[in-house]
Order: structure tokens, then C-alpha cells, then sequence
């Protein structure tokens, strides 16, 4: 079948989204199918049209960004071109534009599947204030024309104040988790590069530096951590500079992490192969994150499908993998001294925190969640015949 995918940000762009979204429709295309994206042309230096992995990848020049989205008024002109030739629609929300193209799908009788992958929630200001709202509206519209939504539980689903009103529409999906394959030789070459003495006691954090993420929550732990286990270290990895919308935050938060010097290392985005030694590397991993931006942190399944524990806020969502594998602790959302205290447990005592790395890493397999996609598309594409 042909799949239209349409989100605002598509790779190079790092975050927990694109990432979703890349891995699903490189799965999707390995099936067999035919899949195009449709996403904008957020740095000026990206092609317009591109094939990567056996996908077609068109982007739509923005003429303005307003908040985190992109205004594309040329991206309705190309998706109506695109819908004729479609089979289904599976949009990756939140997404502006998904308000007019759900309904493209409806007029013309395609099956439009919504992939919610969280709650937006702007910064204070009055910009951010009205993006807000529009995204309300726009998600509302876009789910009235939609046929079924996607999320990755049904407990996020349940206390999101979108996706509540239409859990009658949803599906419930393990997002797709992969890691490239990673030898001793790997660890120990990334031990070497990134000066991890043996003794350290591994924090991982894996992320944006973004507000959502509760940064300054593990940063606020960390000087109770030192004083217990002297050699811990923090290795965040993920974007840290010039963060797209979270300048503020980065200001904000950066002094709380300049006086840890040798105990705190960013390392920017990885490589494959270096990430999945990153997670083998850690001891635990930190998922601290703070509001409903977050809806279940993949991350934490790829520490542990590596053999490593998590601490993470127990929230909707994000707190699931642990309530499922049992391979760590939750957290009340802002609590640093909570925060402290499981780190503290689990660097003290990782070999309580095991699961079956075997049976979740299938679970979470690209190519089994490709088959659930796939299952629902088909399903939806035969209901719409009969």
C-alpha cells in the first residue's frame, strides 16, 4: 500500500518524534510498501525532495516559524496532490497542518490514522499562549476527520486532556525500539573516547536539553548523589546548544551544571553505535521529565533492553516501562530528593533491577510494531469497502 506520513520536523531533526517516525516507516518500507513524508524544509540547507532508505521524503519550505511549528503555505497544495495517490494517511500529531489534511484524507474516502505522540505544552508568553490554542483547535479538527488515533498506552491516553475525548478511536501501540549492534570492543572504545575511568558510577541521561525533559530536577540531585557515591558522573547526551525553542530554558539551567565540571559531560548527538554503548556504559538511566510533553520516553526501554535500570517521574506514560518490566524506580515529578534517594539505590544496587531483555527488545521490535501498523491500516482500508 502507499502511506502518506506527514509531521512538521522529519530527520536530521533530533528529538523522541522523528525519531518514532523514522524508525516506523523504515519498517513499513522493508514490508513492501510504498511510503511518503511530508514534512518542511526547516533548515534551508536540506533537499526539497529526497529518497533515504527506500522512502520519498518531500519537504515544504516554511516562510515563518512561529513558537516550535512551521508556517508552510505551500504545504496544502502538496498534500492535495499526494492524496490522490495515497492508500492511507498516517499523521504524526502534534501537527498544525494535520487539521486540513485529515480532512483531504475524508473527501477523498482514504483511511486517516493519527499517531498522538503527546500533550503540547508551550513555554509562558503571550506568543506561546496562542500557539497553544491554535494547536487545540487544530488537533480537534484533525481528529474529527480522522479514523482511528495511535499512542504508545492507554494510561497517557486516559489523562491527556486531547486524547481523553476520543479514546472510543484509539489503538495502543509499543512505540518501535531498535539498537545497533554493539561489541566489547565498542564499549571499550567508548569508554577510551569519553575518559570513563573504571570505578565511575554511570548517570545517563539521554534527551534534548529541553524544559520537559526536568534537567534541573537531576542536576538538583546530584550534589546528594556525590556525597554517597563520590564517583558518580552525569553523561547527557542529546542536543544541548541552540535548542530550538528552549533557549530560555538553557540559560536558566546552565549555571546549576557549570560547578560539576568532571562530574557532568554532554555529549552531543552519538552515532548508532556509540549510543547503544552509551547505554551498556550506564549504570542508570535518568528520566526525570515534568510535564505531559513527555508521553513515554523510549529511552528508557533501550537502557533496558541494554541490561540498565531507570529512574523516571511517575507520570502517565512515561511511567509505564517501569510498571511493566519492574527494572527500576518512579519518582513524584519534581522531586529531587526522591530523585536522589532511587539513584542512590539502584548505583548501590543495580543487579535487583533485571527483566527479559530478550522477550522486550522482540516487544518493541521495528518490524512488529510495522505489523500492528499495518494490521490497522489494512483494517481500516477494508472497512471503508464494505
Amino acid at each position: 500500500m502507499h502511506i502518506l506520513t506527514t509531521l512538521t520536523y522529519y530527520r536530521p531533526h533530533y528529538s523522541g518524534l522523528t525519531i518514532y517516525t523514522e524508525r516506523l516507516i523504515c519498517a513499513l518500507a522493508q514490508r513492501g510498501h510504498q511510503v511518503t513524508v511530508l514534512t518542511s524544509q526547516f533548515s534551508s540547507d536540506l533537499p526539497r525532495f529526497e529518497q533515504q532508505n527506500g522512502v520519498t521524503i518531500v519537504r515544504i519550505p516554511p516562510l515563518m516559524r512561529v513558537s516550535k511549528g512551521q508556517l508552510m503555505p505551500k504545504m496544502p497544495i502538496q498534500a492535495w496532490r499526494l492524496a490522490r495517490k495515497v492508500d492511507v494517511f498516517n499523521l504524526h500529531m502534534p501537527q498544525l497542518d494535520a487539521s486540513y489534511i485529515a480532512w483531504m484524507g475524508k473527501v477523498h474516502q482514504k483511511p486517516v490514522v493519527l499517531t498522538y505522540h503527546c500533550d503540547l505544552r508551550l513555554p509562558r508568553g503571550m506568543i506561546h499562549a496562542v500557539a497553544n490554542q491554535v494547536s487545540h483547535v487544530a488537533n480537534h479538527v484533525a481528529a474529527w476527520g480522522a479514523n482511528a488515533f495511535v499512542n504508545t498506552s492507554q494510561d497517557y491516553a486516559e489523562h491527556s486532556e486531547f486524547l481523553k475525548h476520543y479514546l472510543h478511536k484509539l489503538r495502543v501501540i509499543n512505540p518501535p525500539i531498535e539498537l545497533a549492534p554493539v561489541s566489547e570492543q565498542d564499549i571499550l572504545a567508548f569508554r577510551q573516547k569519553f575518559n570513563i575511568q573504571k570505578g565511575q558510577r554511570i548517570i545517563g541521561m539521554a534527551a534534548r536539553l529541553a524544559s520537559e525533559k526536568g534537567v534541573e530536577y537531576l542536576a538538583k540531585a546530584l550534589p546528594g548523589v556525590l556525597t554517597k557515591i563520590p564517583e558518580a558522573r552525569v553523561l547527557f547526551v542529546g542536543p544541548y546548544q541552540n535548542v530550538m525553542g528552549e533557549e530560555r530554558y538553557a540559560t536558566r539551567i546552565m549555571p546549576l551544571i557549570e560547578g560539576f565540571k568532571d562530574h557532568w559531560l554532554f555529549l552531543e548527538i552519538l552515532s548508532p553505535v556509540e549510543m547503544a554503548a552509551f547505554f551498556r556504559v550506564c549504570d542508570v538511566l535518568a528520566v526525570p521529565s515534568s510535564n505531559s510533553t513527555e508521553a513515554f520516553g523510549m529511552v528508557q526501554i533501550e537502557a533496558m533492553i541494554s541490561g540498565t535500570p531507570v529512574v523516571a517521574s511517575d507520570m502517565p506514560g512515561v511511567r509505564q516501562p517501569v510498571l511493566t518490566t519492574g527494572m527500576g524506580k518512579l519518582v513524584p515529578i519534581g522531586d529531587s530528593a526522591s530523585l536522589e534517594k532511587a539513584l542512590v539505590e539502584i548505583l548501590s544496587e543495580k543487579e535487583k533491577f533485571k527483566c527479559d531483555t530478550i522477550a522486550l527488545a522482540h516487544s518493541y521490535d521495528p518490524d512488529v510494531i510495522a505489523m500492528e501498523y499495518e494490521k490497522l491500516f489494512e483494517e481500516l482500508i477494508n472497512k471503508g469497502k464494505s
